[in-house]
């Protein structure tokens, strides 16, 4: 999430109420989660293990809860509560807006785009030609949608992200500022939930089909031309290249990639990354191949054992 205009360390500081190290003119550009930061912008890290991760990223503003050795080049935002002073500064550049209208005034909608009854369109929503929103549908704020998609009943999207720190009081949610970003001549089933991201996108790429009763979490990509039957579950921070194949049933964990041209047949759970250009299935994901032999032995264990007995 880029900020509005670049800020100094300083004011920075002054709005979350912390100590910092470096200049105090130090600029900084915006906010983001540590797989998609870029030079300027603040990563937050609250504890020991992924110190070294944060102060390596290409985030210049580390926002850390111990004064370490501020790497050349960076600068750190001492907070005794980076996690809460993260949803500080989501909440004060990308505050929640009510909405009292169907269709907020700030939506932008394309030509010969037909919007059914009972669909909600968010503040700042843009949508570009020649779409179809089915009824009942949730388009949450920021949400940017291209020409000749399709949304059927019943989808929400721009939701917030399922990302909580565990307290004693409670579970405390990471707030959501980020977008959804679907490209052109995508089609989207009923019933489906898609993420926004924390503070980046969560992306439908180019020509993506996808089926009923999907999820996809935040700050997802999907790229071009894949499809994606239902019930799949796509973890937030995954990657899902060009022309995946994702049959029903699918789950994976969060930040894993699928290479370009997989195809990942029906109720495998993907635990791991996994190369392009071949099938995969079962839990834990393997080759396909492979996986369909191994069932296959161990449906000859009994007779293995029989003949061992024999001997």
């Amino acid at each position: 999430m880029k900020f509005p205009k670049p800020h100094t360390l300083s004011q920075i500081a002054n709005l979350i109420q912390c100590k910092f190290v470096g200049d105090s003119n130090f600029q900084v550009l915006g906010m983001n989660e540590i797989h998609v930061v870029e030079p300027g912008d603040i990563v937050f890290v609250d504890h020991p293990k992924y110190y070294d991760k944060a102060l390596e990223s290409a985030a210049t503003i580390i926002l850390i809860n111990k004064e370490v050795s501020c790497p050349e080049g960076k600068a750190l935002l001492i907070s005794d509560d980076p996690f809460r002073d993260f949803n500080k500064l989501t909440q004060y550049f990308k505050p929640f807006k009510s909405s009292s209208v169907t269709i907020s005034e700030t939506a932008s909608i394309g030509k010969n785009t037909i919007i059914q009854p009972n669909t909600f369109i968010g503040n700042n929503v843009i949508i570009g030609d020649n779409c179809v929103i089915h009824s009942n549908v949730s388009i949450y704020d920021d949400t940017v949608i291209g020409d000749n998609v399709t949304i059927h009943a019943g989808t929400v999207i721009g939701a917030n992200a399922f990302y909580y720190k565990n307290r004693p009081s409670g579970y405390d949610q990471l707030l959501s500022g980020g977008r959804v970003v679907v490209k052109d001549n995508v089609d989207i089933g009923a019933l489906c939930s898609i993420d926004k991201g924390v503070t980046g996108d969560t992306i439908i790429g180019h020509g993506s089909k996808l089926d009923n009763h999907i999820q996809v979490g935040h700050d997802t990509v999907i790229g071009e031309k894949c499809l994606i039957a239902s019930h799949v579950g796509i973890a937030g921070c995954c990657v899902i290249e060009d022309e995946v194949t994702i049959w029903g049933q699918v789950g994976t964990t969060s930040g894993i990639r699928i290479g370009k041209k997989a195809i990942v047949l029906g109720q495998t759970g993907v635990t791991k990354s996994i190369k392009g250009n071949a099938t995969y299935f079962g839990t834990p994901v393997e080759e396909a191949r492979v996986k369909l032999k191994e069932l296959a032995s161990i449906k000859r264990i009994p007779e293995i054992i029989k003949k061992l007995k024999n001997i």
